[in-house]
């Protein structure tokens, strides 16, 4: 049967949708309305975000996809575990969908949960194109609930993608509008003396980074379910009932700390998995990661759902309520966010260009007393050609002569055999970090040491194999790259179908970097054993390493990138080639792969 799907808005408020195994989209021109300003942008069935698509675990499912643009286009079903050659990245699992041309995509749903589709072509994405998925389990789901809602995050920006990467190759900070003042410069003599004060803005100046590079991308709307703080989205309750809230973040660049005032969430899904139950204050939701939570209002009044950027510098907002019309407070944005010299620790990875006259006897919270074990010699990126008069007369004993090598995997006091707990011990934050999160409220903040898997997805094994990813970059020439390489210059990851890989992500940058690999589950490394929560996207903080294993269990070509939509396209990138599996597979694979080539 083929099913025309509802509008984005309907289908948001209805808690059950008749599930059916075929599905038409059509990718069109649409037109935004933010509240803010209107746009034109890229939506699915005439608008963004997209309709919610409504699976049920076991079944196949037909999506038919008609291009209706003057340009290429796909669709990538994220989180979704697939054939590749299903999975909608052109150059890498398909050729696109072409203007005017229907394209048919065929899968099996063998999962359940939340999830979200987006456009990989472009900056289709951050223009509009994008929409959520909702699996249905075949058994009974391990917690319960009275109603349900997707809550899908954006941040709209009144400039197109093109013209975003356009004036941020131009001037990286293009964007920044949190940069720091003269009365905030005043406030830090006061706190700190005048000397180290200026110190520390000349260390920072000859670093050309400014502690207020937390985010690449400002000045944008936040949205939830299409709507902007002022149209404020509303979901509608019965006091005493459970809600399930399924937070997608489908940002382009954007993490969101999300708190309701007055409620307590208790975390029960992340990035489609379930996690034993934890009950937090707040959470900070990645780039592309998903969230599900459980919430119980008993009072008959507004609830206002606060998505606070990162960085302090936007929001979005909704609400729930027993009745359209209803509207809680809405929070003061909390004090901007600030890098420190912690966040910097892997800087070396950075091509700074010209660092003349740069001071590094003021760079507090640096021990560098447990580094004279360190082999440095790996440190072929950083650019020291313009290093004259820079003063190291704090360093002393460093040796820098053979800097290859360094491994990072303790640099950040990351202690995997104790992690229970969140806010300002959170062990994936560099010690004294200015971006470790902490709760409005002062309560419970949601860490990555928190979740842990509601049952194992694989059995317990060591991993046959280590490969390390170096998260690289050059603000200033604003190029991203993984080990140094942007895409286009790399070579393929190979590895081999059946194997166990654990991932070494070393964060050389100082912005975060939300990285995923397609078609695979990853298990991140929370000290956990086989416990450790499954997900499909892992945000790597600045300064720190963060360690994931993969179960290679799916042959093909597969995309990894950072999931920063500027960040993929400036070269943080890579094809993953999946050699061997199946026999029955083999064959398939190579017919699909041949030909199959160039920029993702």
């Amino acid at each position: 049967m083929k099913t025309t799907l509802l509008s984005g808005a309907l289908a948001l408020l209805l808690p059950v949708i008749s599930l059916a195994g075929e599905y038409d989209l059509t990718v069109d021109r649409v037109e935004i309305d933010t509240g803010d300003f209107v746009k034109e942008g890229i939506g699915y069935n005439g608008a963004s975000p997209g309709p919610v698509l409504r699976f049920k675990e076991g079944e196949d499912v037909t999506i038919n996809v008609t291009n209706n643009l003057d340009e290429m286009t796909s669709i990538h079903w994220h989180g979704l575990i697939l054939p590749f050659n299903q999975d909608g990245v052109p150059g890498i699992s398909f050729a696109g969908i072409q203007p005017g041309e229907t394209f048919t995509y065929k899968f099996p749903i063998t999962q359940a949960g939340t999830y979200w589709f987006h456009s990989h072509s472009g900056f289709q994405e951050p223009d509009g194109a994008y929409g959520a998925i909702v699996i249905e389990p075949e058994g009974r789901e391990p917690f319960r609930y009275n109603r349900e809602y997707v809550v899908q995050l954006t941040d709209k920006h009144p400039h197109s993608g093109d013209r975003i990467m356009r004036n941020l190759k131009m001037m990286p900070d293009y964007y920044n509008r949190e940069q720091q003042t003269v009365g905030e410069f005043f406030s830090d003599v006061s706190e700190n003396g005048l000397m180290n004060t200026v110190k520390d803005r000349m260390a920072w100046g000859g670093m050309r980074m400014m502690k207020a590079d937390v985010e690449d991308l400002q000045g944008f709307t936040g949205l939830i379910n299409g709507k902007g703080p002022d149209q404020n989205w509303t979901g509608i309750f019965k006091p005493g009932e459970r809600i399930r809230l399924r937070f997608i973040n489908s940002s382009a660049m954007t993490y969101f700390d999300i708190r309701i005032p007055g409620l307590e969430m208790t975390v029960v899904q992340a990035d489609g998995n379930n996690v034993q139950p934890v009950s937090v204050d707040e959470f900070r939701i990645g780039v592309a990661e998903t969230y599900d939570v459980i919430v119980r209002p008993r009072d008959d009044k507004a609830y206002t759902i606060f998505a606070e950027s990162m960085g302090r510098s936007g929001y979005a907002r909704a609400t729930l309520a027993p009745e359209e019309g209803m509207e809680g407070s809405v929070p003061e944005l909390r004090e901007s966010a600030r890098l420190t010299m912690a966040d910097m620790g892997g800087m070396h990875g950075m091509d700074h260009g010209s660092m003349e006259g740069m001071d590094h006897s003021q760079m507090a919270g640096m021990d560098h007393s447990a580094m004279k074990d360190m082999d440095h010699s790996n440190m072929e990126d950083m650019d020291h050609s313009n290093m004259e008069g820079m003063d190291h007369s704090q360093m002393a004993g460093m040796d820098h002569s053979a800097m290859k090598g360094m491994d990072h995997s303790n640099m950040e006091g990351m202690d995997h055999s104790n992690m229970a707990a969140g806010g300002a011990s959170d062990p994936f934050y560099a010690p004294g970090s200015g971006l470790v999160p902490t709760a409005a409220n002062g309560g419970k903040f949601l860490s990555y040491a928190d979740l842990k898997a509601q049952s194992p997805l694989y059995e317990d094994r060591e991993p046959t194999r280590d490969i390390e990813l170096r998260l690289t970059g050059n603000m200033e020439r604003y190029t991203w790259s993984i080990n140094g390489v942007k895409y286009e210059d790399a070579d393929p990851i190979r590895l081999q179908y059946g194997e166990r890989v654990r991932f070494k992500f070393v964060n050389e940058t100082m912005m975060t970097h939300p990285m995923h690999l397609h078609g695979m589950w990853s298990m991140l490394d929370v000290g956990a054993g086989q416990w450790n929560p499954v997900k499909h996207t892992i945000s790597v903080q600045p300064g720190t390493t963060v360690f994931m294993e993969t179960e290679v269990d799916e042959p093909g070509q597969w995309a990894f990138h950072c999931h920063l939509s500027y960040h993929a396209a400036a070269g943080m990138f890579r094809k993953v080639i999946v050699e061997g599996g199946p026999e029955s597979t083999k064959a398939a694979v190579s017919a699909q792969t041949t030909g199959v080539g160039g920029d993702a």
